[in-house]
């Protein structure tokens, strides 16, 4: 995997901002992987994917139900939305879904899809999520009561769809 656009990522909105920026890059047929411990902010960023794309319904986890279909307000692509975390059959499992039937027309985002899903799309959006707690990274920007929100976000894309896209404008 190529080296990815690093953002650091200080609170939720900051992080839901930023999955606003990152749809309007996003177009039918996109596979957005989302890698990050529970609680890391999968789930935020896609909520902000959602108001991006101009989605219909709430963005939440779909971990009980494994995947939601977000109809797009507009002319723009729906958002599907999938769980695999409890998925453990990789891609087998993952074709039950029919998300190859989706990808043409919708913008996926899979959380909890590495090591699941890259055979789905050759051209895919690689997003990680970490949270920078404990690290050494040093955060000048927060205070004391706010470093638990900062997240160390790595964004990559692989494949020839993603060679020509200036991923570094999301940095804001």
């Amino acid at each position: 995997m190529d080296v990815g656009t690093r953002i650091t990522v200080t609170s939720p909105d900051q992080m839901r901002d930023l999955g606003r920026r990152l749809a309007k890059l996003l177009r039918p047929g996109d596979l957005v992987l989302l890698t990050g411990e529970l609680g890391a902010g999968k789930t935020t960023l896609t909520r902000g994917l959602g108001e991006g794309l101009g989605v219909r319904g709430a963005v939440t986890s779909p971990t009980f139900v494994i995947a939601r279909v977000h109809p797009s307000l507009g002319d723009g692509p729906p958002l599907v939305h999938v769980d695999a975390y409890r998925l453990n059959g990789g891609l087998d499992e993952m074709e039950d879904l029919d998300l190859d039937v989706s990808l043409p027309d919708s913008v996926v985002a899979v959380e909890w899809g590495e090591g699941k899903v890259e055979g789905l799309a050759e051209d895919r959006l690689h997003v990680v999520i970490q949270r920078t707690v404990g690290s050494d990274m040093a955060v000048t920007d927060t205070t004391a009561a706010d470093v638990d929100d900062v997240r160390d976000v790595v964004v990559t894309g692989v494949g020839p769809r993603w060679a020509g896209e200036d991923l570094a404008s999301l940095a804001g």
